[in-house]
């Protein structure tokens, strides 16, 4: 008898709440099982952002996509968890020179969970369906699409009005999922893909459950089921772990990572993310609108011990972070340094300052103890507002009414928030704007990132932000857990591969 499993996964979004220190994950391990795998295993998945419903149509959020996508519901192309594209429902895929065609060769024997046949009518009309409907999530990432047709049973051909270095990508989140055309499912509660995982139930506030599609078209999941069960307080959920009834754990707290190291049954492996630490400055307000204020803030932070409170994370001093197009070590952009942080101070006549710091309440007071303590060796007094997060996105992300403000920026390939005046950052630069532009339109995907770390450096240097961490997942794998993933699941979670060990 296998004791059923549970993995607590969830978006660092929640995740910044954490009080932390340092933990004993390794980064370089990936557990493996040596055991015979047992099919009829099931196991229970912890999360700790539930979504507010199953359409992910029509509602936008990582704990949607961390489930659905690739365990339920797939598109043409789909992505690893270094974020590399690789093809799903296309068993190939071409672009055009011009990089304005794309052409996608359907896998054959493909069923929805229905038992339906896909068609290519069906992948023409979902992807028609984002480029014409202004209420489906990623209409806006099809503003360039020109036309979507079949070309022949299976062959989809999608032309863009100019090249788009960044659709593929788009194609990989759930813009790129395909539907059974006329099909009445009610997506809200319920789900009809093409996945290894066919929706069982779902209860809210507390599960979600799959069982194993034995018609997948491809190769089988590795269990015959999963129960997402929510668990949003971290330390219950490291109780849980320790009790028995959980056998892997993801999003754990570093505080409370040693208990379950110590007492064994457990491997610790550390993921990467895309997750960005932003410490946003509003750069359309005095004395913020100053480079050298801005330049003097970041000057103040010591980036490593801040990192080194967190317990999970690596230093990132420019706005791309490893995993994404145009990464570069920025970190001789703003190194440590607050006697220069004073003069800058100085220089722009910046006497007793005072800023406040609005910050969403689920944080908590690890970040916020660490920046009025480093602001106050240069003679900065920070006030933290700790706010709900509905009145974080009115007062900051809508109206843009703050001085500092913090969130983990969660989003792959978001650099274009620079590149948007209008966004909250109030970061207005001609010269990046012109250069992301010039990435979005050059096929070749070096010579495109090159062109995103040549503006991303204008952005570190303009300290149009300060980037605290590049955040980082830490999964406590149970023995006999083979496959699970590693890198990117707080947006990914493809459990497909997943396996126990049956000794």
């Amino acid at each position: 008898m296998f004791r059923r499993t549970a993995l607590a996964a969830a978006a660092l979004l929640a995740a910044g709440a954490l009080t932390l220190s340092a933990c004993t994950a390794d980064p370089s391990t990936t557990p493996t099982a040596t055991g015979t795998p047992d099919p009829n295993a099931e196991i229970t998945v912890g999360l700790v952002l539930e979504p507010t419903n199953l359409d992910i149509r029509h509602t936008s959020g990582a704990a949607l996509e961390q489930v659905l996508i690739d365990n339920i519901y797939q598109g043409l192309v789909t992505r690893t968890q270094d974020n590399e594209i690789v093809d799903a429902l296309a068993t190939g895929h071409t672009v055009s020179d011009d990089g304005l065609t794309y052409t996608f060769t359907l896998a054959s024997g493909v069923t929805f969970h229905n038992g339906e046949d896909l068609t290519v009518d069906d992948v023409v009309d979902s992807l028609t369906a984002v480029k014409d409907d202004d209420t489906i999530i990623g209409h806006a990432d099809f503003a360039g699409v020109d036309s979507i047709a079949a070309d022949g049973d299976d062959t989809v051909v999608i032309t863009l009005t100019e090249p788009n270095q960044n659709f593929l990508f788009t194609l990989t989140g759930p813009a790129g999922l395909v539907f059974k055309s006329g099909d009445k499912t009610d997506l809200q509660t319920a789900a009809n893909g093409t996945g290894p995982f066919t929706l069982v139930n779902w209860t809210q506030g507390d599960s979600i459950e799959f069982a194993r599609n034995d018609e997948y078209w491809g190769d089988k999941a590795g269990v015959a089921g999963v129960v997402l069960q929510y668990i949003p307080d971290f330390t219950a959920g490291v109780n849980a772990a320790l009790d028995g009834t959980l056998d892997v754990l993801t999003a754990v707290d570093p505080t409370l990572a040693p208990q379950l190291d110590e007492a064994g049954g457990f491997t610790l492996t550390n993921g990467k993310t895309t997750d960005k630490g932003t410490l946003a400055f509003n750069n359309k307000k005095a004395p913020l609108d100053d480079a050298r204020v801005r330049e003097a803030l970041r000057l103040a932070i010591d980036h490593q011990a801040l990192v080194d409170t967190v317990g999970a994370g690596t230093t990132l001093f420019g706005p791309i972070p490893e995993l994404d197009p145009g990464y570069e070590d920025l970190s001789d952009v703003a190194p440590y340094d607050p006697a220069k942080a004073k003069e800058l101070l100085a220089d722009a006549g910046v006497e007793d300052l005072e800023l406040t710091l609005t910050i969403p309440s689920f944080y908590g007071t690890t970040i916020p103890t660490v920046l009025v303590s480093d602001f106050n060796e240069i003679g900065v007094t920070l006030t933290v507002q700790s706010v709900e997060f509905a009145t974080w996105l009115e007062d900051v992300y809508t109206n843009h009414d703050y001085d500092l403000s913090y969130v983990l920026h969660v989003e792959p390939r978001d650099f274009g928030n620079f590149a948007n005046p209008d966004y909250y950052f109030g970061y207005d630069n001609p010269e990046v704007q012109s250069l992301y532009a010039e990435a979005l339109a050059t096929v070749d995907p070096d010579a495109s990132a090159d062109l995103l770390a040549e503006a991303a450096r204008i952005v570190a240097e303009d300290d149009a932000a300060d980037w605290l961490y590049n955040g980082q997942t830490i999964t406590a794998v149970g023995d006999g857990i083979s496959g699970f993933p590693q890198d990117s699941i707080n947006s990914r979670l493809n459990l497909a591969g997943v396996a126990v060990s049956s000794e």
